[in-house]
């Protein structure tokens, strides 16, 4: 007997998640991996360990993708639904979490906040820019300290005279830590600080002009550290919802999204197989010179194992699955 469910995946420039829910968008299952740059073989992987995870057969009636390479892998896996990870975030905080009206997500490179009313997004804003908060930065600055980042947070809750540390740059917090350091601070208290300076950094850069209302959900790998929840609820003022799956929180509302889109539409998945994991695919890049933009266009060719250097986008040889990056969309395949 099988299990219907619905596929999700959330590719990130950091980590690779996927997850499954069930036709009720119930959880049934998630992985996480490191993309470490080959976001290919991140997703392969990825179906390959969920895959071998089940306990039972599973019947995917759709797939959704989201993550800042959800075109890629939309076209790898056979994608249903392509979507934002604001969106994604939304209707997976909006299913799990009764009354969510504040969502906080920090990733691996990026921050974002997301405000809903009644279900609906209404405001939102992202930071792609300051790397201070993100999860590398505080993996590297844990790392300077000769913390395991496991032990961040358990480290920062001992702190009782938190350092005061510039957050409004990640190079100047660094370096204002470093100083603190310097001067014999304690770890726990140079720990606690850098939470908070990076929650004030945060707010000031992506909630200035929101109303941050209850409940509210802190969401992404960040939301791991409990040094960074306490330090939020202290600046809110209000309790911190961490989400019991909060790391793959983008992957399941990839997974909504292709369960309602199935339920909507009733349309066959696009899915392509859990043997998509053992598919050969090449990434290859070159410059249209159709115009004076010169726009980089990326073509996926399947069956393809070796790498093509090519200066015209026509000369790509092979079964094109999937082609975008320019402006016009004169070259697009999806």
């Amino acid at each position: 007997m099988s299990l219907t469910v619905y596929l999700g995946i959330d590719v990130g420039s950091v980590t690779t998640k996927l997850a499954l829910v069930d036709e009720t968008g119930k959880y049934v299952d998630s992985v996480m991996l490191k993309t470490a740059g080959k976001p290919v073989m991140a997703v392969q992987t990825g179906l390959n360990r969920l895959y071998e995870k089940r306990i039972t057969e599973y019947d995917v009636k759709g797939v959704g993708t989201t993550g800042s390479g959800r075109a890629l892998a939309g076209s790898l896996v056979g994608a249903d639904v392509v979507k934002n990870e604001i969106t994604a975030h939304a209707v997976a905080a909006s299913t799990n979490i009764p009354g969510v009206q504040t969502i906080l997500e920090i990733g691996g490179q990026d921050s974002k906040i997301i405000i809903l009313r009644d279900g609906i997004v209404t405001d939102f804003a992202m930071n792609t820019v300051c790397a201070a908060g993100t999860g590398s930065f505080l993996d590297h600055q844990a790392q300077r300290l000769n913390v395991p980042i496991e032990e961040f947070g358990e480290t920062a809750l001992r702190s009782t005279n938190p350092a005061r540390i510039a957050g409004r740059c990640g190079v100047f917090a660094e370096s204002d830590l470093i100083h603190k350091q310097q001067l014999g601070y304690p770890v726990e208290d140079l720990l606690y600080g850098l939470c908070q300076a990076l929650v004030r950094n945060y707010l000031s850069n992506l909630a200035l002009g929101k109303e941050l209302l209850p409940t509210v959900s802190f969401q992404g790998g960040v939301a791991t550290n409990t040094g960074m929840v306490k330090a939020f609820e202290e600046a809110l003022n209000t309790k911190i919802v961490v989400p019991e799956n909060h790391q793959t929180m983008g992957a399941i509302g990839a997974a909504l999204l292709a369960m309602e889109n199935h339920q909507y539409t009733e349309t066959p998945t696009k899915f392509k197989g859990w043997n998509v994991a053992e598919m050969h695919f090449s990434s290859i890049t070159c410059a249209c010179t159709g115009c004076s933009n010169n726009c980089e266009v990326i073509t996926i060719v399947e069956g393809v194992n070796e790498v093509q250097h090519v200066e015209k986008i026509k000369d790509v040889k092979g079964n094109i699955i999937a082609r975008w990056g320019g402006t016009c969309g004169r070259w697009d395949i999806s």
